[in-house]
C-alpha cells in the first residue's frame, strides 16, 4: 500500500475518532453547566479538545452556547468539530477508490450536517443536547458501516490503529486534567458528580456500576478508564488494539521498520499490563499518565516516519 493512502486511512480515522470523543464531552457537560453553574468551567473542555489558553476560555466567558459555536462550528478553532470532519472528508476523498460506496456517502452526510446552516441556529436557540446527540448519531452509523463494510485488509489495520491511538492519548488528556483538578482541589475527590460526569463522558457509566459496589472513587476511576481490559475506551483496550492490528501489517518487505515498531508498542503495552491502581498512586498519577501520553505521541510518531513517508 502507498505510504499516502496508509497516511489518509489512518488520519480520516483519527479525525472521526477525535469528533466522537469531544461529542460526547461536550453533552455531559452542557448538562453540568445547567446543572452546577456557577462552579462549572467550560476551560478544561476547551485546553483538552482544542488546545487553546485560558484567554481562550475566558474570551468565551463560560457561556455555555459559545463554548458550543466554538468547539462545533468555529471556523477560527482549528480542532472544531467542523474542521476535523472536513480534514476527514478530504483524507477519504484521497482514498475514495479504496473505500466502500456506502462509507464515503455516510461520511459525506456527516459532513453536510456539520455544514448546514441551521445547525448553528439550533445550538444557539434550540435544545443542544439534541443537536449534539444528532452527530453522534453520525459518528455511531459511521463506525457501524465501516464495520460491516471495510475489507479486512491494510487500509482497515491503518484505520484501526488510528482510531484506537486517538482514543488511547482522549483518556489519558481526560483523566490526567479531572486528576490535575484534585490535586488544585481536594474536595473534588469525594464528589461523586465529579466522578459521575466523568463517566459518562467515557460511556463507561454503566460499567462502573456493574463493577462496583462501594459508590464513586477515584481509585477505582482510575482502574477502570486506564486498566479495565474490558471497557472500550479505556487505555489498555485501545493499546491492545494497536498492538493487535499493528502485527497485521507485518511483511518480508517492511522487517526493520515493523520490529522497531512493535517494541515501542509492547513496551507501552507492558507498561500499562503489569501496573496496578497502587503503583500508579505511587508513581504519582498526573507523571504515570504523562509518561502514557509522551509513549503514545511516539508510536504516532514512529508511523509517520516508517509507514507515512513524513506526511
Amino acid at each position: 500500500m502507498l505510504s499516502r493512502v496508509a497516511a489518509s486511512f489512518y488520519w480520516l480515522s483519527r479525525y472521526i475518532e477525535r469528533s466522537d470523543g469531544m461529542l460526547r464531552m461536550l453533552k455531559i457537560n452542557y448538562a453540568s453547566s445547567q446543572d452546577t453553574i456557577k462552579e462549572f468551567t467550560w476551560e478544561p473542555v476547551i485546553r483538552i479538545f482544542a488546545g487553546s489558553d485560558e484567554e481562550e476560555a475566558t474570551k468565551l466567558e463560560n457561556n455555555s452556547r459559545s463554548v458550543l459555536k466554538y468547539m462545533v462550528v468555529g471556523k477560527s478553532n482549528s480542532n472544531s468539530i467542523l474542521n476535523i470532519i472536513t480534514l476527514a472528508r478530504e483524507n477519504a476523498r484521497g482514498v475514495q477508490e479504496h473505500i466502500p460506496k456506502d462509507l464515503w456517502q455516510c461520511l459525506n452526510e456527516y459532513y453536510h450536517t456539520v455544514k448546514d446552516a441551521r445547525l448553528e441556529k439550533a445550538l444557539l436557540r434550540e435544545d443542544p443536547i439534541g443537536v449534539l446527540d444528532v452527530l453522534i448519531k453520525q459518528v455511531m452509523l459511521y463506525y457501524g458501516t465501516a464495520e460491516i463494510t471495510m475489507e479486512r485488509g491494510e487500509g482497515r489495520s491503518f484505520m484501526n490503529i488510528g482510531k484506537y491511538l486517538e482514543r488511547a492519548i482522549q483518556s489519558v488528556d481526560i483523566l490526567d486534567t479531572k486528576f490535575g483538578s484534585v490535586n488544585d482541589n481536594p474536595d473534588l475527590l469525594t464528589d461523586t458528580t465529579y466522578w459521575k460526569h466523568l463517566l459518562l463522558s467515557l460511556g463507561g457509566y454503566e460499567l462502573y456500576l456493574k463493577t462496583y459496589r462501594e459508590g464513586f472513587e477515584a481509585s477505582n476511576i482510575l482502574e477502570q478508564v486506564v486498566l479495565n481490559t474490558d471497557f472500550p475506551r479505556s487505555v489498555i483496550y485501545s493499546v491492545n488494539n494497536i498492538q493487535r492490528y499493528f502485527e497485521r501489517l507485518k511483511n518480508e518487505s517492511n522487517h526493520d521498520d515493523f520490529r522497531d515498531m512493535s517494541f515501542k508498542i509492547g513496551r507501552l503495552q507492558s507498561r500499562i499490563k503489569y501496573s496496578s491502581v497502587s503503583s500508579i498512586e505511587q508513581e504519582g498519577i498526573n507523571i504515570f499518565l504523562s509518561q502514557i501520553r509522551k509513549e503514545l505521541y511516539g508510536i504516532g510518531n514512529s508511523l509517520n516516519e516508517h509507514y507515512f513517508a513524513h506526511s
